[in-house]
């Protein structure tokens, strides 16, 4: 451990250790150029509801082609938008 270092306290709670990282610097505490990438495979995106209003022949068109893939529609729809995302 680097000398100038400042040790990391001990915490009684998360409640004490969020309040101390929100006021304290980390890099007093933590030498960050040893610091590796983490990888995270299974971190899901927090999600939002909303409310969408379709036309019902596009629904039942967006269902149909879903049960051809065999996959929900909601899912369905999502992959679709995350693809015209990316092509824009």
């Amino acid at each position: 451990m680097n000398a100038s270092l400042k040790p990391i306290p001990k915490f009684a709670t998360e409640a004490e250790e969020r309040a101390f990282w929100e006021r304290e610097d980390s890099a007093d505490y933590v030498d960050w150029s040893k610091a590796k990438s983490a990888v995270l495979p299974n971190l899901k995106p927090s999600t939002k509801t909303i409310s969408l209003r379709l036309p019902a022949h596009l629904l039942d068109g967006i269902k149909a082609a879903a049960n051809a893939r065999d996959v929900p529609y909601q899912s369905l729809m999502k992959i679709w938008l995350q693809e015209k995302l990316r092509s824009k």
